[in-house]
């Protein structure tokens, strides 16, 4: 069967938006405006009314390689970029749910879409749980620091289905359960509990790990993350003390990939190889320039990163949504936490939800091209019989 042509049509969107200060560097977020980015993938001569939309907090989604696969089954996909895209460091999660409702206005009343499917992949998944959420039932009106950002009146418009795909629950959930709770002051990462740092050889805890470790270290992952807000949000009260300009601060927050799933395939056990993570050698990661949160403003912390603080929290979210719901686990996934999509549909309110696991599939369905067409097939199947195929 001969594939249709793929066009890629590049396209931009800028909306007025008044701030304290600014958050982005250059044209995405400056004098008074908002400029996005994103892509459109559309098979030549192929019409369709739905489009599928993906959106990630951090990353842009037209690489992945399921956007990019979607196309050739007669899918329009939109992959669109919200003003923090490829750096999170200041991140708020409600001010990209206003850039992702300006996207899905602009799909619906520009380009002429009748409806519209949410596609969360990876971080992109509890995003888009965030925003049906809101579109359904409105209620934010400030951040988790208490900066007014109007989503309740913003009037997000609900999609129509929602599928969640090898997402996580939440960014906040995913650090807090890669956190390496070894280390002792946050000024200096050396400072470290051997008992607790699953790097070190002299650790006398190794794999497989025992229940009663496991259920230690998460605690101490728990205790390490919120001593961080809780210094967060002093820092903040501290600022505000002052009156002064100064309204915000950067930090560095070190080793945040020791989730001990990455090194003892046993603990939530799927069909992941053992040692390895979507970045990579964990250990390296650990304290990589790339890791989770690594750099952060004090706002950016609680919104995205904080797990008492975040509103973009997938299980609370969830059980708001009533529209139809695909989840789908990778089977083999060594990015998103094994339980995590299960955990999603255990909760979700809509009445028609469907789950579906892909065994043995990795996270990007890197070399797995079977995979991938088994995945596009649940996706296509499922849309179909719903009307919302081409």
């Amino acid at each position: 069967m001969t594939q249709p042509y793929i066009l890629r049509d590049w396209l931009t969107l800028r909306y007025e938006e008044r701030a304290a200060f600014s958050e982005t560097y250059g044209f995405s977020g400056s004098q008074g405006f908002v400029n996005l980015e994103a892509i459109l993938l559309r098979p030549a001569g192929i019409a369709a009314d739905t489009l599928l939309v993906y959106m990630h907090p951090s990353v842009t989604q037209h690489g992945l390689p399921v956007p990019q696969s979607l196309p050739a089954l007669g899918f329009h996909v939109l992959c669109a970029n919200n003003r923090y895209v490829k750096n999170d460091s200041a991140l708020i999660m409600e001010k990209v749910l206003l850039d992702l409702g300006a996207w899905i206005r602009h799909a619906k009343e520009v380009l002429g879409y009748e409806r519209i499917v949410l596609c969360g992949w990876s971080g992109g998944g509890p995003l888009m749980l965030f925003y049906q959420s809101q579109a359904e039932h409105p209620t934010i009106t400030d951040t988790p620091a208490g900066d007014p950002v109007n989503v309740k009146g913003a009037c997000l418009i609900p999609a129509d289905a929602v599928i969640f795909q090898a997402a996580s629950i939440s960014r906040a959930h995913i650090l807090v359960e890669a956190i390496d709770p070894s280390v002792r002051d946050e000024s200096n990462p050396d400072d470290r509990d051997v008992t607790l740092d699953i790097y070190d050889k002299r650790n006398p805890n190794q794999p497989p790990y025992s229940a009663a470790y496991i259920a230690e270290y998460r605690a101490a992952q728990y205790r390490r993350a919120r001593r961080i807000a809780a210094w967060v949000k002093a820092k903040l009260a501290e600022l505000k003390r002052r009156g002064g300009a100064e309204i915000e601060r950067g930090f560095v927050t070190h080793r945040t990939l020791a989730d001990p799933r990455w090194v003892d395939a046993s603990v939530d056990a799927n069909d992941r190889k053992p040692g390895a993570s979507y970045v990579g050698n964990p250990e390296t990661a650990n304290n990589g320039p790339i890791g989770l949160g690594r750099f952060s403003t004090l706002r950016s912390w609680l919104s995205q990163w904080s797990i008492d603080d975040t509103r973009a929290n997938g299980l609370l979210c969830a059980p708001q949504i009533s529209v139809p719901f695909l989840a789908i686990e990778n089977g083999g996934d060594d990015g998103a936490p094994q339980p995590h999509v299960g955990m999603i549909f255990d909760v979700v309110g809509s009445a028609d939800k469907t789950m579906r696991v892909v065994r043995h599939a990795n996270h990007y369905y890197a070399g797995q091209p079977d995979l991938l067409a088994e995945a596009n097939t649940i996706i296509h199947d499922w849309l179909r019989a719903r009307a919302l195929a081409a």
